[in-house]
């Protein structure tokens, strides 16, 4: 193991990375319950919580290792938190339409984004379009699907109701009609027993992180659910032997289960479009600030040299997930966890992969969380992820305004997509007024345009993303 991960010329030692690659999977071995909920919406998609259980497992197991054996990188991989709620929504949002965006078509629209991946990396595109895209955007984005997920995991755990009241089914549309009809949101009733354990679980979480113990998100659930079980909250024969098994039984997966036919429906479209755009920040920015605080990046050109041969792994994995039935695999910024436990090498990844290999065995265990728990863990990610917004230099409005616009469209039209599109179309048009009639010169990468353009085209002709 040291000859061929590296250790003593990283630094390290075998228990130093095994410990640390610990600390990675209960930093976010949370995902394995938030996952299969958030793509199930919650028992209200059709894909199987024990089927989504598995895809999850699986390719954050068998990715992270990979990326530990051929990259010898600290980092792992899962299915991401924003892209599984932006599927879910897609799928949700149009189930009641003339043309509904299947969870198959999510699966063929997450598979094709992988593959332009692969491409784009190859080619070296990739980097490309990250020099192109303004740090302030690539923070809002951040941002607004930190946000996004809030209001996923306050509306699933009853803390938040959404409707219009007075007993009118004629929808707002100025703000007379907002004032009469008082289309507002709500506080849950605090009598609800989903809503006081979403409130204990937000405690738990928030505490333990106050305190800053490893695993906090993981410890609060794990607590939650204890809470759960003595309130009498959870029915531990809602769990069938069917649906949930200690020997993981493969028969289940929802694998390969495209909707080829489907392809060229305008939501697919969509749906691929914002996959592959926002997976390219999220994905940059968890390997560079992961890499930097390994010290791998001590060596820029040796840096840059294996962040772009991670970033070939990483697109693979967003297919290969994909093809076991799960929404974007990706880098996880909670590998930072492992990394400041002492990580530097490929070991840490493997250790990481394996545990949730194992974890496919603990299936009946992880399927009586209540959806309360893991609501509350939505929340704590979002704060989390709005972390950025210190970033973003809201005094100049030529990055505050479609900074904001980018943070604000993605929760309140509940749909990434929009937010990333206005976030470009105003920054490339407040720019180029900036430097036609302003002091201070803004740059507009020639890439930025052609987004701008393919932006506009697909509004023009298609209409909303939502």
């Amino acid at each position: 193991m040291d000859r061929f991960f590296k250790l003593k010329q990283n630094g390290t030692t075998v228990r130093t990375e095994i410990m640390a690659g610990l600390t990675t999977f209960m930093a976010m071995a949370y995902i394995l319950t938030v996952n299969p909920n958030t793509l199930t919406a919650f028992g209200q998609i059709d894909m199987g919580w024990y089927s989504v259980f598995l895809a999850t497992a699986l390719a954050a197991g068998i990715f992270t290792i990979a990326m530990g054996l051929f990259i010898n990188f600290p980092v792992a991989l899962a299915p991401g938190m924003g892209l599984n709620a932006y599927f879910a929504s897609v799928v949700l949002s149009s189930a009641s339409t003339d043309h509904p965006f299947t969870w198959e078509m999510g699966l063929t629209a997450v598979f094709i984004s992988g593959l332009i991946f692969i491409l784009l990396t190859v080619t070296k595109i990739r980097q490309m379009l990250l020099d192109a895209i303004p740090d302030s955007l690539k923070h809002a984005i951040t941002v607004g699907i930190g946000l996004f997920i809030t209001i996923i995991g306050l509306k699933n755990s009853g803390l938040m109701t959404i409707g219009v009241e007075a007993g009118s089914d004629i929808p707002a549309h100025t703000y007379t009609d907002v004032l009469s009809f008082e289309t507002v949101i709500h506080l849950g009733s605090l009598h609800n027993t989903d809503v006081q354990l979403a409130l204990i679980g937000l405690l738990l979480i928030g505490i333990l992180m106050v305190l800053n113990v490893r695993g906090a998100i993981l410890l609060g659930i794990v607590g939650t659910t204890i809470v759960a079980i003595l309130m009498g909250a959870v029915d531990f024969n809602s769990v069938s032997a069917s649906e949930a098994k200690w020997i993981p039984d493969f028969t289940q997966i929802n694998f390969m289960k495209f909707d080829w036919d489907g392809i060229l429906h305008t939501g697919i479209i969509s749906a691929i479009a914002t996959f592959t755009f926002v997976e390219l920040f999220d994905t940059f920015g968890t390997l560079v600030g992961t890499a930097t605080r390994a010290g791998i990046m001590k060596d820029p050109q040796e840096g840059k040299r294996r962040v772009g041969k991670a970033m070939l792994v990483d697109a693979v994995a967003v297919t290969g997930g994909a093809m076991l039935g799960t929404s974007t695999t990706t880098a996880y910024v909670e590998s930072a966890a492992g990394v400041a436990e002492g990580g530097r090498t490929g070991l840490t990844a493997v250790t990481t992969g394996v545990c949730f290999l194992l974890a496919l065995f603990l299936a009946p265990v992880i399927a009586l969380i209540p959806g309360s728990a893991t609501a509350a863990a939505l929340i704590i990610v979002g704060v989390l992820m709005v972390q950025s917004i210190k970033e973003i230099d809201f005094q100049d409005m030529v990055v505050a305004i479609p900074a904001f616009l980018t943070v604000t469209m993605m929760p309140f039209t509940y749909n990434i997509a929009n937010g990333i599109s206005f976030g470009v179309v105003f920054y490339v048009v407040l720019a180029f007024i900036a430097n036609l009639f302003g002091k201070k010169k803004y740059d507009i990468h020639w890439l930025m345009w052609v987004l701008f353009v393919l932006i506009i085209l697909r509004y023009l002709f298609f209409g909303s993303a939502g």
